[in-house]
Parts: structure tokens; sequence; C-alpha cells
């Protein structure tokens, strides 16, 4: 596929004349709910074909570089090829680029029935899925949640469940209640008896960790429990993965991060999910989400302490929209990234992209004078974080979450990477 993007005066027409595509695939693929009307600075995913017409004006250079493929490969392709004497009305067989491997990951708090079409359509592209999530008490049982649809839905699709296990709520940082049973031997075999016996019930194949906000002075007890937890999961036949904070060193401070201790846990997982998203949260000023260059230096570091082939890159998959200027105590909205689009297109706002950070915003001003700041992904800044995950060598990537409407992400994922499925 192609990113197009939008120019100020454009219209689709010449857009899909200009890439011998129909406007109906472009409007299919990007879902534009009117085709006659377009925003500056949208860029458009454009499907393509294994083959080219060739037209005036065109040389091998150009075609190449349209295509992303260099001149050696389309001359292999196409041996019968003058590539001194090419004529408009030539058709061109383009050479596909090799597809590197990957497990994928998504994390959905839509459950019940609400999950099933969520589910069924993310399904063809993710390995693991993961019901989010069932909260640990201070004995060491665990509230239950409505998984069993979303299960179910991942069996049909060939997806992988992984039950995910967590500390926290939206209200509650969770650090006392992790200090009461990491430190606790009995209630650690209390719950790791109830993580299986819940494993064994639902179907489940694995475990996803995810303590947050867990004392510093707790960061042994809590290794101490994941090689225990590790190695009864393994003789049951379960994998375990966790979830870690986004570090940037070893000696990094602050609640969310001194208790997760990387090599630690590169070591006792199967896999780490790194939590690189939530630089733009809702509590703070308007910015990328998860941009880039920020992922970058966690990575940088990651990869010095887990194996590249244990670690998923955690990409966000939904958008935030702020009033500005912003004040402190303010919340911003969390919105889908089509959502997003429509409030770009229903107020005829020009997008802009932050090459830094790879990602989009822009701004517009409500029905009522409030100035707003919006954030969101488009398929340049997935393009963006799909190269990052290729350049380290990484397992994969985990998206939270499931449920927000985002129809270039999919197809772009597909059309970079080969997913496995288990």
């Amino acid at each position: 596929m192609h990113i197009h993007v939008v120019q100020r005066g454009e219209v689709l027409w010449r857009i899909a004349d200009y890439y011998n595509v129909s406007i109906q695939d472009i409007v299919n693929l990007n879902r534009l709910t009117n085709p006659n009307i377009l925003v500056p600075g949208h860029a458009l995913l454009i499907p393509t074909k294994n083959t080219y017409t060739v037209r005036r004006g065109d040389t091998l250079w150009k075609i190449a570089q349209k295509f992303g493929v260099n001149i050696q490969d389309l001359l292999r392709e196409n041996p019968n090829l003058n590539p001194n004497l090419i004529y408009p009305g030539n058709v061109l067989t383009i050479p596909q680029r090799p597809k590197p491997e990957i497990d994928v990951n998504a994390f959905t708090y839509f459950l019940g029935n609400e999950a099933v079409p969520i589910v069924r359509e993310a399904g063809p592209y993710l390995t693991y899925l993961s019901p989010f999530a069932y909260l640990i008490n201070e004995d060491g049982s665990l509230v239950n949640i409505a998984d069993e649809q979303a299960i179910a839905e991942a069996y049909s699709q060939g997806v992988v469940p992984m039950m995910s296990i967590v500390n926290f709520t939206t209200n509650v940082e969770g650090e006392n209640l992790a200090n009461i049973v990491l430190n606790n031997p009995d209630t650690v075999n209390t719950l790791q008896e109830n993580i299986i016996n819940i494993m064994k019930e639902k179907g489940y194949q694995g475990l996803n960790i995810d303590f947050e906000y867990v004392l510093p002075e707790d960061r042994e007890a809590y290794n101490s429990f994941l090689e225990s937890t590790v190695n009864r999961l393994h003789s049951e036949g379960f994998f375990v993965s966790t979830s870690l904070a986004p570090k940037l060193s070893a000696e990094q401070v602050g609640l969310l991060y001194e208790a997760h201790d990387y090599p630690a846990h590169g070591r006792l997982a199967d896999f780490v999910v790194l939590m690189t998203y939530e630089w733009g949260w809702r509590g703070g000023e308007p910015r990328a989400i998860s941009p880039v260059n920020e992922i970058r230096r966690v990575l940088d570091y990651a990869v010095t302490v887990i194996p590249r082939d244990k670690i998923l890159m955690g990409f966000q998959i939904y958008a935030r929209d702020w009033k500005i200027p912003f004040k402190q105590g303010d919340e911003a909205e969390t919105i889908s990234v089509s959502d997003a689009m429509n409030l770009a297109y229903a107020h005829m706002s020009e997008i802009q992209y932050d090459y830094l950070s790879q990602s989009p915003y822009f701004h517009y001003t409500d029905a009522e004078g409030n100035a707003h700041e919006v954030w969101f992904e488009d398929a340049r800044s997935a393009q963006a974080k799909f190269d990052t995950v290729k350049e380290y060598g990484l397992r994969g990537i985990s998206y939270w979450g499931l449920g927000y409407e985002f129809p270039q992400n999919f197809p772009l994922l597909a059309d970079n990477f080969q997913i496995e499925k288990l």
C-alpha cells in the first residue's frame, strides 16, 4: 500500500487516477464518509496491485520510487524489459517486499457480548487476545470478568486467549494491594492456584501479569512472585508474559518504574509488553500519546537487558481531544481515530504532522467557542511504529486497546507483516 497525504485543492478522482486504482477502493479502505470532500493533511491508504501500466512521462526511477522498490528488483521481476525503452501502455510486474513475521497482542476492556464483533474484526490480525482484566484481592482471590464470549470468538478466529491480572483500578493505584499480596507466601500460593483454575476453566493458554505502581521496596518480592508463577504455570503447560512501564534506564525513579526490573522480567517471562504509550495522558497537556521519539528512547534501553525476540512494543489506537489553553485539573476526552477524523472534517481543520513524534494533530473551535487540540493516529504514524518494530528486530506489537475504530491500522499492519498464528 501507499500512503498519500492530501494536499490543498486535491480531489479524490485525481488521486485515484494517479495511482491507477478505483475511487471506491480508496473510499472502502479508508472508510471515507464523503468522497467529495477531502481535508488537507489527511493521510490516505492507497491499495496497490502487483502490476502497473506505464503512463506518459514515467521512468523506471519514478516507478520504483512510487512503489518503494529498487530498480534492480523491478528489472529482475520483468526480465524482458529494456530499461531504456519503456512506453505508455507497458504493463510491469511490481516485486513484492518480503514481510517479517511478528506476534500481535491486543488488550480489550469491552467484554460480554459487546466484545464479539470487536474480536471478530481484529481476529485475523492477532496472535493473542487479552480480555482486561482480573483484579487481585488481598486474600489471593480474583474478581471475575465476563470474558467467555471474547475467548470463544478468539478461538474461532485462531487467536490465543491470554489471561490478564492487575493490582489496580482506574481510581486506585494498587501499591498497597501489591504489597500485601507479594509479601505473603500463603497468599501468593492461593493466587497462583486461582489463576491456574480460571485458566483451565475458561480456556486461557497464557497469562499476562500487569502489576503497576508496585512499591520500590517490593521489587524483589515482585521478582520472586514472577519466578514462582512462571515455574508453576510452565509445569501446567501455560506461558507467562508481563507488562512493563516505559523505562529509560535501570536507575529511573518513580513509583511506576522502580519495581519493574527489566533484566529479571526479560530472563523469566516468555515475553514482555512494553507500555510505550500515554505520554499524552488524559490529565496532562496536549501532546502525542505514543510519540516515536520517546518510544525509541525506551527501546534503546530495553534491548540492552531484554532479548529482542521477547519484546512486544505497545501501540495505542485511540485519540485524545483537549480543550486549550490547558488548565491543570482538566481532562482530555478519549475518542477513536474515526471520531477524530470526523471532527476534522466537520470543522474542515487542516491536519498537521509533528515529525519528531511522528504523530498527527489538528485544532478546531466547538459550537460554544472553545478551542480544541486533537492528537490521534493515522497511516503515517502507524507506519512509523511498524518501521520501528522492524528496525529494532522486535517480537511484535501489543495494542491498547480494541474497540476504538481505526480503520487504516489493521490493513496497514498486514501490508507490513506476516502475523504469527499459533
